[in-house]
């Protein structure tokens, strides 16, 4: 997206209020409210079917709340063209790579589309990018031939080619394995600091959003249940974010394995 004029170098912060949406009779975000801080990782945490990826949405324009208002740099976002004022990058849950383009192809689309840079200095940018996400020599690969992780990575380099002020990930860890997972946790955390950009994180994934986020929120049922640091989220007295944070699963021993474990003890 087109430049623009930001406050803090560069930097943007999102301020959310009110946000309700509506699809019919069913409510899916009831009255909204946060502020994201130039230059932090703010990181929206909830169960499935919690409106996460909904409010995301409206962070992009994608969606238009029923009532309320998303302001960027203090500018309500009441249009995609007030939106296009500022570089804002996606990083989607699939990954979302043209199958019919190469990774250089995926991560220069950008640049070569808006024709912002000569086509041997894309090159050069492809590879640095490239570089930073750890896959140098991956350019002539096709999305069918790389993993999950790798997509995922390619993702976030695309993103970096834009400079980007504000990047949003959604659910940037499902589908892969607990090591990969930590691989792009360790990725965003690169990410703001190689570009200094303001980062919204929506996940399910408990691992991921403590261990990257600077500030984040528990939402369930279109509801902030919770909203600090971290370590003021694990404190939260709401019984429903204990619920969350605290859910696992316990096996039940079957009957062979309760009589063995009775006869241990006798």
């Amino acid at each position: 997206m087109a430049d623009s004029s930001s406050s803090e170098n560069g930097k943007v912060c999102v301020a959310v209020r009110g946000i309700r949406k509506n699809f019919g009779e069913n409510e899916v975000l009831k009255g909204i409210n946060f502020d994201v801080r130039c230059g932090e990782i703010f990181v929206i945490m909830g169960p499935s079917g919690s409106g996460k990826s909904v409010l995301l949405k409206h962070l992009i324009g994608l969606e238009q709340p029923s009532a309320g208002e998303v302001h960027i740099d203090g500018h309500a976002i009441e249009s995609p063209e007030l939106l296009s004022k500022y570089r804002i990058a996606m990083v989607f849950q699939s990954g979302a790579l043209l199958s019919s383009l190469s990774v250089s192809q995926n991560v220069g689309l950008y640049l070569r589309e808006h024709r912002l840079k000569p086509l041997d200095e894309i090159d050069d940018i492809v590879r640095e990018k490239l570089k930073i996400v750890g896959l140098e020599g991956a350019e002539d690969k096709m999305p069918t031939e790389l993993s999950g992780g790798m997509k995922k990575r390619v993702a976030i380099a695309r993103a970096l080619v834009m400079e980007p002020q504000l990047i949003l990930y959604d659910e940037p860890t499902s589908e892969l394995d607990p090591l990969i997972s930590i691989t792009i946790g360790q990725e965003i955390l690169k990410m703001r600091d190689e570009t200094g950009a303001t980062s919204i994180v929506v996940t399910h994934d408990r691992g991921l959003g403590f261990g990257i986020a600077d500030r984040m929120a528990i939402i369930r049922h279109g509801e902030i249940l919770a909203l600090g640091t971290p370590m003021q989220v694990r404190n939260s007295e709401n019984e429903e974010v204990q619920t969350f944070l605290n859910a696992s699963f316990q096996r039940q021993p079957n009957d062979n394995e309760q009589n063995e474990e009775e006869e241990e003890e006798s």
